[in-house]
């Protein structure tokens, strides 16, 4: 019994000491400040750090902006409403559908991201623009793909919320309200895309329901029938490749 109290004590004082050993004897870990001091900091100085502030910002809203700007949504959706059709629960696992969801978002987002870059950020890193202007012109790429996929139904919609005045020109529209009216339409589109997913899967469902009624096995389960049919089905028409391919479509 004491030599088990020893032990924990021991333990319990490793995790405690350990991390300022370690500290104490290995080399220094760099460290990044920002300091702003009143009346000592220049012009250039203070820009260069709102820059960077920014930069922060836009890294933590990452996953927001890559869910609400690009074609993510629809994508994850689709593959939902495909996993419900076919009734494998579980199987693609969420991991594997939102990894190719991301990767078919590279794809179709790869010339919207060449615009920005050759437009916005390789002038603004040789320092050919300014920080503000490589700004504005990054936005004129994605805006393009926002409007492109924006039906204006759902952008009228936040509009009479925030009771603005509506606009002329596609300049007039604020990117935050472009955002939000493209988050809805990718929604409304996927879940259209879901329902013609699920048209064939329900027809063999319901002709395998038939089926089992007429035989009078109302006891067994027509989805437990039904599901390897539809894997079947899935597999003969080459499923996955005409699926990405037909949402990839949507986006040309």
């Amino acid at each position: 019994m004491n030599a088990s109290r020893a032990l924990i004590l021991f333990c319990l004082a490793g995790l405690f000491f350990a991390p300022a050993l370690a500290l104490a004897q290995g080399p220094s870990i760099p460290t990044l400040t920002m300091k702003l001091a009143a009346g000592q900091a220049e012009p250039e100085q203070v820009s260069v750090l709102l820059e960077i502030l920014f930069l922060f910002t836009v890294l933590a809203m990452a996953p927001a902006i890559l869910l609400t700007m690009t074609s993510f949504t629809r994508i994850i959706v689709v593959f939902h409403f495909l996993r419900q059709a076919m009734g494998t629960q579980q199987m693609p696992p969420n991991q594997i559908l939102a990894s190719l969801a991301i990767f078919m978002t590279l794809v179709i987002m790869f010339p919207v991201g060449k615009q920005m870059n050759d437009q916005a950020l390789q002038p603004y890193l040789n320092e050919e623009i300014g920080f503000k202007e490589a700004l504005s012109k990054a936005q004129v790429p994605m805006r393009e793909f926002l409007f492109k996929h924006t039906r204006e139904k759902d952008l009228s919609i936040f509009y009479s919320i925030t009771k603005q005045e509506r606009p002329k020109t596609r300049e007039d529209v604020p990117t935050i309200l472009l955002i939000a009216a493209y988050t809805i339409s990718e929604l409304k589109t996927g879940f259209t895309i879901g329902f013609l997913i699920y048209i064939p899967f329900l027809i063999l469902d319901m002709v395998v329901a038939s089926i089992l009624l007429s035989m009078g096995m109302m006891m067994l389960p027509p989805v437990m029938i039904s599901l390897p049919f539809k894997i079947l089905l899935f597999i003969m028409v080459d499923g996955w490749n005409l699926l990405i391919g037909s949402v990839v479509n949507t986006f040309m």
